[in-house]
């Protein structure tokens, strides 16, 4: 399973990739949810499922984080010039990958609702907690974040495709 390669990604890393890719364009279509608020076909169809795929997100990103901790470091290093940068953006997308759910866990416990996903209660509805609530209030900022970052990811890897010429993206094809 673990075929890590300089030419590409092994199986289950580039599942991961692409499947929490999705997801995350998916739950980042939440923004066009405040246009006309909500009354389009995104809001409509898309939205109802935040919660679910966000908790799913969640569960993704703990077994990514997993998976790649026990792979050790496999892959070619980053150029020594941009390393930092590289690696600072691999950082953020996690940290943010991991707090977009957390936070949204925190929306709803701070407000009472309790937390269903699936159809499942996972958290029962209460009190409001007011200190959730308001570590909850960051799950918009960071989702503005998240967009950045992810566009970003999406400009270096096609940068890498088309400027540089390198394989870069061909190892997560």
């Amino acid at each position: 399973m673990n075929n890590d390669s300089p030419t590409r990604y092994d199986s289950i890393s580039r599942l991961f990739h692409w499947l929490m890719a999705l997801l995350i364009i998916w739950q980042l279509l939440k923004i066009g949810d405040r246009i006309a608020d909500g009354e389009h076909w995104i809001g409509q169809t898309l939205v109802p499922w935040h919660i679910s795929i966000g908790t799913l997100l969640l569960l993704l990103i703990v077994l990514r984080t997993c998976w790649k901790i026990s792979r050790g470091n496999q892959i070619p290093q980053p150029d020594p010039a941009t390393a930092f940068l590289v690696k600072t953006g691999h950082f953020l997308l996690y940290a943010t990958m991991f707090l977009m759910p957390i936070t949204g866990i925190l929306v709803m416990v701070g407000g009472g609702y309790g937390l269903n996903a699936f159809g499942m209660q996972l958290i029962a509805k209460g009190e409001e907690v007011s200190w959730a609530a308001s570590l909850g209030s960051l799950h918009s900022p960071i989702a503005w974040l998240l967009l950045v970052l992810v566009l970003g990811h999406i400009a270096i890897a096609l940068f890498h495709h088309f400027v540089k010429r390198d394989d870069t993206l061909q190892r997560m094809l």
